[in-house]
């Protein structure tokens, strides 16, 4: 093994591999560590419950992968076969009522009855721009907007919905229930801006190309960018965990796909003090705690709609949901908690043997819970899935800890490697044009704690690159297309 590379990479998650495959499509030498067995973060898949029985470790619904900048760039959609169901996202309420967020922005709003109009106004406009929403959100805060009215149109919706007046656009239920489902994927206390922010970023990516599942798990994704980087000359070495710099080979450029707390204690001796200070004042968020199920059949959703979904949120309504977050935010756990599932295995049978079924299924929690949720999640779920509890085979569950343990990049539990707070995604991790490159001399983060923030993209890895390139190497970013 050679004792120097240009560049060397310590994480596999999306960012990581997105940075160092960018990298190697330059011609430079790359070495990519990774501390567990196989590559992926939070794109792997196992078998959790039961052999046979195919299951999402992290990530299971790819909101961005059809968006992101990065992946479009890389052709994911070629090297990756997705499921795309017709339904984005479900959200049911009592009594068998039930939102659908179709791909259809048209049909959507004809199931929402009163609020349907309310529902067109609100997306319509974000979603005929949907490319150029996918540019300005998943770009650095910092920089001059490519398309202003379009970042002055979302703006204007993520201050609307992240006030107190995000009601006064809906008359009835339905409608403000569907869409705090998607602003929860934020975990943080609703309204806010940063919530509304990130939730209509996935509601238009919802109407567009929808959201995506991949065939045969997260894990192809993770396969289909490590290939990638062993074709064009990297090396990928595992069981490898990182601790100090002088654990690594001399290399001009080395990317972190860490948190800025990891960062600080494996490269201390080469950052300046004040920047460790900046890293160690970043904030983490709270957390998730999930469990998988193996089924002896589909969930028995009480509104059959629901079930051509890909994701549900279940949680109630508007009010019920925003309780469940406040409650997390202060450090309890939710009596009726918020739960995000997905059952991959109706679009992908290659998941469970037949006519079985997996699920997919976290809630949130304060950060470094040990509690097991699974009763919670159960009980929840069957309010609205009549029968669901009798289908259990078998269950997996993780604590935040658990959660924690097996990725230490999701501090307490946090899966977005920082909290996502407006400020934060500004200054993430620190307030600057180029929040990927550190003081220290070839030094770059290129985790999700870095802009544009949370999310499988690999955006925050391939701007880090194009960073590393420029500085270290006098280089512009390659071409990433299968045909380069």
């Amino acid at each position: 093994m050679p004792e120097s590379a240009d560049v060397v990479v310590v994480g596999s998650g999306p960012n990581g591999l997105a940075a160092a495959l960018t990298m190697a499509r330059a011609g430079l030498s790359v070495r990519l560590y990774e501390r567990a067995a196989t590559v992926g973060g939070g794109t792997r898949s196992a078998e959790l419950t039961l052999p046979g029985y195919l299951h999402d470790v992290c990530s299971a619904v790819h909101p961005l992968a059809f968006s992101s900048g990065f992946f479009r760039k890389f052709e994911l959609a070629k090297r990756v076969r997705f499921a795309v169901p017709q339904v984005s996202y479900a959200h049911p309420l009592d009594g068998g009522k039930a939102g659908l967020a179709w791909r259809d922005l048209e049909r959507t709003a004809d199931g929402l009855g009163v609020d349907g109009r309310s529902w067109q106004k609100l997306l319509g406009p974000l979603v005929a721009r949907a490319d150029e929403v996918a540019q300005f959100t998943g770009s650095q805060l910092l920089q001059v907007p490519r398309h202003p009215l379009t970042a002055m149109l979302f703006g204007l919706r993520a201050l609307e919905q992240g006030s107190i007046d995000w009601n006064t656009r809906f008359s009835g239920e339905i409608a403000p229930a569907l869409l705090t489902g998607v602003f929860a994927h934020a975990v943080r206390p609703m309204p806010s801006v940063a919530t509304a922010a990130a939730g209509l970023v996935l509601a238009t990516a919802a109407h567009n190309g929808g959201w995506p599942i991949p065939v045969g798990g997260s894990q192809a994704i993770a396969d289909a960018m490590s290939a990638d980087l062993l074709a064009h000359g990297g090396e990928i070495i595992t069981d490898a965990e990182i601790t100090s710099l002088d654990e690594l080979p001399n290399a001009r450029a080395v990317l972190f796909d860490t948190t800025p707390r990891a960062l600080g204690s494996i490269a201390a001796g080469r950052l300046p003090a004040a920047y460790l200070g900046a890293l160690g004042r970043y904030r983490y968020g709270n957390a998730v705690a999930k469990v998988d199920f193996a089924l002896s059949g589909p969930v028995p959703w009480a509104n059959p709609g629901v079930a051509q979904a890909g994701t549900v949120h279940v949680g109630g309504t508007r009010a019920e949901m925003a309780a469940s977050e406040a409650d997390v935010a202060a450090g309890r756990h939710p009596g009726n908690p918020y739960v995000l599932v997905s059952q991959p295995s109706r679009w992908d049978p290659s998941r469970a043997p037949a006519d079985h079924h997996v699920l997919w299924a976290y809630t949130h929690v304060p950060r470094g819970s040990k509690e097991d949720r699974s009763e919670a999640i159960i009980a929840q779920i069957e309010r609205f899935a009549p029968g669901f509890r009798d289908l259990i085979l078998a269950t997996a569950s993780s604590s935040a800890m658990d959660v924690a343990a097996y990725n230490p990049n999701y501090v307490g539990g946090d899966i977005g490697a920082g909290d996502v707070s407006f400020g934060q995604l500004v200054a993430r991790p620190v307030l600057s044009p180029e929040p990927w490159r550190t003081p220290g001399r070839g030094i770059y983060l290129c985790s999700a704690a870095t802009a544009p923030g949370p999310g499988v993209h690999g955006l925050g890895g391939y701007y880090a690159a194009r960073s590393a390139l420029r500085h270290e190497f006098g280089m512009t970013p390659p071409p990433l297309g299968i045909g380069d």
